[in-house]
């Protein structure tokens, strides 16, 4: 995966023209639409088509994830031939298993672009049905894989909103974390805090404005060479926590860019996404009141991170 670290003769220029120089992409063409199908990331978050003109800093960051899951121009929707597995459906709500890189909802629309979201290809695939759209009712970041429901009626998304807002669901994630966390069970219990400008979640005081309780449970499944697979279950919901989370107590993801805390000094270990992914998740069926859980199997690419790291213990 391409990665450059901006040097002190290229402060000041456009990103799409630093993408474009014959060394990077080569072409202002291949710039753009690369920033289009979400494949560049600027110091460790993605940048949209709207960042183009964005003016680079000395040792700014610039990496290009080409073969990035989901970003191709060929949308295959969900159907015969679809890549999003459907895990569950009824007449009231849709489980899939969704693939890493692809969104699970739309951008907003200041930051919209030709990012393919499941939200879409739910919604195409129910109109070729005629049974309505698609409601959301929780997301998950698009470079984590796993389980996501949609809601297919009013009520239902209600119900299930009331459920998650309650905190009933189980929603457990397996992750790959940098060294062994010790105890090898526990809980992880911050205050974070919404950036709204830099779009990620810092440590806050539990008394400041807009602070909320971030609780996480985990569990060391298996060590590994430099790393350990463990098992996390959500108390709270808030946006990117385990990511946070896991920077914050000194086990960040693998492959996480955003919460890497500048005093981690771990082994480099290769791969190209967060290392999380939604395992499991169980909920009262919003109509019926009857259990449903749900299980998505470890995806391609995280196994073979795990069996390589387990090869060098």
């Amino acid at each position: 995966m391409p990665q450059w670290t901006v040097a002190r003769d290229d402060v000041g220029i456009r990103l799409d023209k630093y993408l474009a120089a014959p060394d990077r992409l080569g072409s202002r063409a291949r710039a753009v639409d690369a920033l289009a199908r979400g494949k560049i990331f600027l110091n460790g978050r993605e940048a949209a088509s709207s960042d183009a003109g964005t003016r680079l800093a000395a040792a700014d960051v610039v990496r290009v994830w080409m073969d990035r899951p989901g970003s191709a121009r060929r949308r295959v929707a969900l159907g015969d031939a679809r890549d999003l597995p459907i895990v569950y459906e009824d007449d009231h709500l849709l489980v899939l298993n969704k693939p890493a890189g692809v969104l699970a909802v739309p951008l907003p629309p200041d930051r919209r672009d030709s990012a393919r979201s499941v939200f879409d290809d739910v919604k195409m695939y129910l109109s070729t049905r005629r049974r309505g759209r698609p409601r959301v009712v929780h997301r998950i970041d698009r470079d984590t894989s796993g389980l996501v429901v949609f809601a297919l009626t009013a009520l239902a998304q209600e119900q299930l909103k009331e459920q998650f807002s309650r905190r009933r669901p189980q929603r457990e994630y397996l992750a790959v974390v940098h060294g062994h966390p010790s105890p090898a069970e526990g809980e992880w219990r911050d205050h974070i805090v919404w950036d709204t400008k830099a779009l990620i979640q810092k440590p806050a005081e539990a008394r400041q404005p807009g602070a909320k309780e971030a609780i996480s449970r985990y569990r060391v499944v298996e060590r590994l060479a430099g790393a350990a697979l463990i098992e996390v279950a959500l108390v709270t919901g808030r946006q990117n926590q385990i990511r946070v989370q896991a920077g914050l107590h000194g086990h960040p993801l693998v492959g996480e860019q955003r919460y890497v805390t500048p005093d981690h000094r771990g082994p480099a270990i290769a791969f190209p996404r967060q290392a999380l992914h939604a395992h499991r998740l169980a909920f009262a069926h919003p109509v019926e009141r009857r259990a449903l859980r749900f299980e998505a199997p470890v995806p391609d690419d995280l196994a073979a991170l795990i069996a390589r790291l387990r090869r060098r213990r």
